[in-house]
């Protein structure tokens, strides 16, 4: 869930920095209830068409991957690695029942999937990395720290791109976005106030977390910059310094954002903090202010809640579930969530995205893959939708964060976002369902209009 840390790509970003002040009573909580990983497997002889390949967790009839994310312990109470890997098992479901790859099927073994529980993800890391007896890794992590020691040893990493500070450089490494610019300003985020009829906008993030403190002081730049191109929209109302998880509540801010006339309220905060905030602002008589959403992509969550969220904007980082599928994937990510018997979410569509990374990369390399190939051939892919989910990657160069004063090298070939709002508590589309991005050049930060985009 790209050319800025602000709002643009913030989606599940802004309480991951956060948590960590939350360590100490994860580790003394958490029970050891991590899987090791078994003896390293090898194929020995020819694996249907693959030939032989003695790559680690590649045998004769499977390539086996591990996993590493968080289920237990997460302060925010989302589900994380195991719907993740939803996503992933539902892919591979699909290409084995095409087959798999070079005679292999796609695997994940229950045995080989690492519960960072909160605090511990460099330390299963290492046992991926002593293990050695799987081909990549899938992660799904609030707190990335173990990325750093399964890149040094060579093995591929699929990841949940909500870490842009850790995957920066880790040519191994490959988000479901690219890597990101901390403090650069955005054309959508400005945009957004066109998009809501608006002119005076609130931006709000957590004190403790720089990536949502990043994100309000972004928000308020971008205003800065573009406002005049947006109907002369501004920030009236910045605070960044709120307690994580609003333990205050947040009634006395509400009635300052009253008080400056406040339309549009821009929150780099989680799910829950958010619906905090629209209750209050419904105590307060502001029921008609928008709310713009990075993380409550989340259809039950919003469906729960009634017509709290109504009128609200939520991002979304990839293809909505609500656009039409076209010529991408989304239709085949439906159909094998269900033969799975499993929801539609945003984290498992991030699971899913990786195992396609995973695969395409395998299927780029050749029959005689191994990990060097496989990484090798993924940076050399320019123009990487996911199968039309995502706006194109360029692996080539991608993996390091674009600047403000140079947007072209290492950014995006188009700036786009994704937007749903949220009406009677189900989402429906921003303009046309064909078209799902809202697209600006990723060479420049000049103002233009935005082209609603179709990618396959």
């Amino acid at each position: 869930m790209a050319n800025t840390r602000s709002l643009p790509r913030l989606s599940r970003l802004v309480c991951v920095a956060a948590l960590v002040g939350l360590l100490a009573g994860a580790c003394s909580n958490a029970s050891n209830n991590t899987t090791t990983g078994t003896t390293p497997t090898t194929a020995s002889s020819s694996g249907g068409s693959g030939g032989t390949n003695t790559s680690p967790g590649v045998t004769k009839t499977e390539i086996q991957f591990s996993a590493l994310g968080t289920n237990s312990n997460n302060p925010l109470g989302t589900c994380v690695l195991s719907c993740y890997l939803d996503g992933v098992n539902a892919y591979f479901a699909w290409r084995n029942s095409q087959g798999g790859i070079y005679g292999r099927k796609l695997v994940v073994p229950s045995a080989d999937v690492y519960d960072d529980q909160l605090a511990k993800n460099q330390a299963e890391a290492l046992q991926i990395v002593s293990a050695n007896n799987t081909f990549a890794t899938f992660s799904a992590a609030e707190l990335a720290t173990g990325w750093q020691a399964l890149s040094k040893a060579g093995i591929p990493v699929y990841q949940w791109a909500i870490h842009p500070e850790t995957a920066t450089g880790l040519m191994n490494n490959f988000g479901s976005a690219a890597v990101v610019c901390i403090d650069c300003t955005s054309r959508w985020t400005a945009y957004l106030a066109k998009v809501a009829h608006v002119t005076k906008v609130a931006a709000l993030g957590y004190g403790i977390e720089q990536d949502s403190k990043d994100c309000a002081d972004g928000a308020k730049a971008s205003f800065e910059k573009y406002g005049s191109d947006v109907g002369g929209a501004k920030v009236v109302y910045l605070n960044d310094g709120l307690g994580f998880g609003l333990p205050n509540g947040i009634g006395p801010e509400v009635s300052a954002m009253k008080s400056a006339g406040v339309q549009m309220i821009i929150g780099c905060l989680d799910l829950n903090a958010m619906k905090t905030i629209a209750q209050e602002l419904h105590r307060q008589g502001m029921s008609n202010v928008v709310l713009v959403h990075p993380n409550t992509y989340d259809q039950a969550f919003v469906h729960a809640a009634g017509d709290l969220f109504d009128g609200d904007l939520v991002i979304a980082g990839f293809r909505p579930f609500e656009a039409d599928p076209g010529d991408s994937t989304l239709a085949t990510y439906k159909e094998w969530m269900a033969k799975a018997g499993k929801p539609l979410s945003e984290i498992a569509m991030t699971g899913w995205i990786n195992a396609d990374e995973a695969y395409q990369g395998i299927k780029a390399a050749g029959p005689n893959f191994t990990r060097d190939s496989v990484v090798a051939a993924t940076n050399k892919m320019t123009d990487y939708t996911a199968g039309g989910l995502i706006q194109p990657i360029d692996w080539s160069r991608q993996h390091v964060a674009p600047t403000e004063a140079d947007p072209a090298t290492h950014g995006p070939k188009y700036d786009c976002t994704t937007m749903v709002k949220v009406v009677n508590g189900t989402f429906e589309m921003v303009e046309d369902k064909a078209t799902p991005w809202f697209c600006w050049p990723g060479d420049t930060r000049d103002w233009s209009e935005p082209t609603q985009m179709d990618f396959k």
